[in-house]
């Protein structure tokens, strides 16, 4: 076994003995299932996850129509942690989901997390050979599936700890990529310890990712694994402002810094620092955490108003306008109206495909081609209008780039006015200047 992974290797004899099959190219026509979802006018009245998981059944019949391409696997070829996923998905058809857990987590650290928010549809699903025929197997939903029925019959399996090093690493930030390198170092038998400026640690899945999406029961789980196997957590620490590089150098052999883009963008427009406007993070944290988890500066619920507005194109908007119509639903805006504005047109859109086709079940409306030029308030200084500008795009002459960049131009004379009680901002993010700061 390579002693990089954390588990061993699945013995599966009955794999090549498929791939000889002549009539496994059949499985292309095994109709594929609906994957069991929340309706939209019920998952509007909760923040539960949209997607309910397969049951055995479901999963072995969508584990079948895979074919078992001949190498390089397609899917594998996709996916960017290569997981052996023909293998993990002939363990499922035949009911062998522990085993297929185990092969997703000798590549990956987070099967049950990746098989929810990993971009399936253009890595995996997108190379899957079935989609030529059909819809593409659901790959990430039975990663989901094999990982969460792993966890919920036999727990998580504890890898082996290697004999304490004496070595001490601090890592910074508590996201995807640190505790990722805690839990590699910690099986290596070093000390680690994780420094995370939120009240809770999980950084991005915990307080970035919506619970329709990612449920915060199994982030929570995976740290309290995580502490199970010996990794220390200080929360409420900013690296940089409670604590200074120079003191980490002076406590511990390595620092690993998993700070991400943390500080989120600002439009640099009029009106932004009105009563009413948003950026994406304290909206998404105050919008779907309970106030014990939020920090003192984003405490409580956000502005909800029968019009709401979320400027941007990518997930983070996606997030912005689901939570923000769920809260409309939920406190009494039934017949309110959020509607998503992008400066660039549809097939530019960053956001996920699945994303985007649940947030227009879910009601929410979607302007394109619009740039916002201002925000507009009332006498207390509260925004309740935006002024945008029409823009027109054409392909950038970068012919070296696989996907053509367009340039953006604002059509003169075109502005017009927009009612909005409350915006959200999400249009990207930076990095954090304490860090690159200290020497």
């Amino acid at each position: 076994m390579d002693k990089f992974l954390l588990f061993p290797e699945i013995e599966n004899d009955d794999r090549e003995n498929l791939e000889l099959d002549p009539t496994r190219i059949e499985r292309v026509h095994i109709p594929p299932g609906t994957p069991p979802e929340q309706k939209p006018a019920e998952r509007l009245t909760n923040f539960e996850m949209v997607f309910l998981g397969y049951d055995e059944a479901q999963a072995k019949i969508e584990a079948t129509r895979c074919i078992h391409c001949p190498p390089p696997e397609p899917c594998m070829v996709g996916c960017p942690l290569h997981n052996d996923i023909p293998k993990a998905l002939l363990a499922i058809e035949k009911g062998k989901y522990s085993e297929a857990a185990g092969v997703f987590r000798r590549t990956s650290n987070f099967p049950e997390v990746c098989g929810r928010i990993c971009p399936q549809e253009v890595l995996c699903e997108g190379s899957c050979t079935v989609a030529g025929y059909d819809r593409a197997v659901n790959i990430g939903k039975l990663e989901a599936f094999c990982a969460d029925w792993q966890r919920d019959h036999e727990g998580f399996p504890r890898p082996e700890i290697a004999p304490a090093t004496g070595r001490r690493v601090a890592v910074v930030g508590s996201g995807p990529a640190s505790i990722a390198v805690a839990e590699q170092l910690t099986v290596r038998g070093h000390k680690v310890v994780v420094y995370e400026e939120w009240p809770k640690p999980g950084g991005l899945l915990m307080y970035g990712i919506p619970s329709f999406k990612l449920s915060k029961k199994i982030v929570q789980w995976k740290m309290d694994f995580l502490k199970s196997i010996g990794v220390t957590f200080i929360c409420n620490t900013r690296v940089g402002r409670d604590i200074c590089i120079e003191e980490l150098q002076e406590q511990y052999d390595a620092i690993f810094l998993g700070i991400g883009a943390p500080v989120a963008n600002t439009a640099r427009l009029p009106g932004e620092d009105m009563k009413g406007v948003y950026h994406a993070t304290e909206f998404l944290v105050r919008g779907n955490l309970p106030p014990e988890d939020q920090p003192d500066w984003a405490r409580g619920l956000p502005e909800i108003a029968p019009t709401m507005v979320v400027i941007g194109g990518g997930d983070t908007s996606t997030d912005c306008l689901r939570t923000a119509r769920r809260l409309q639903v939920q406190h009494g805006f039934e017949d309110g109206l959020v509607v998503n504005y992008y400066r660039g047109n549809e097939i530019e859109m960053r956001a996920r495909e699945d994303d985007c086709l649940h947030a227009k079940e879910e009601g929410i409306h979607y302007e394109f081609l619009a740039s916002p030029v201002r925000f507009i308030g009332d006498d207390h200084g509260h925004v309740r209008q935006i002024e945008f500008v029409k823009i027109m795009t054409k392909q950038a002459d970068q012919p070296e780039q696989k996907i053509p960049s367009r340039i953006r131009i604002p059509i003169p004379g075109s502005n017009f006015l927009v009612p909005a009680d409350v915006v959200v901002l999400a249009i990207g993010y930076s990095g954090d200047e304490l860090i690159p700061s200290q020497k």
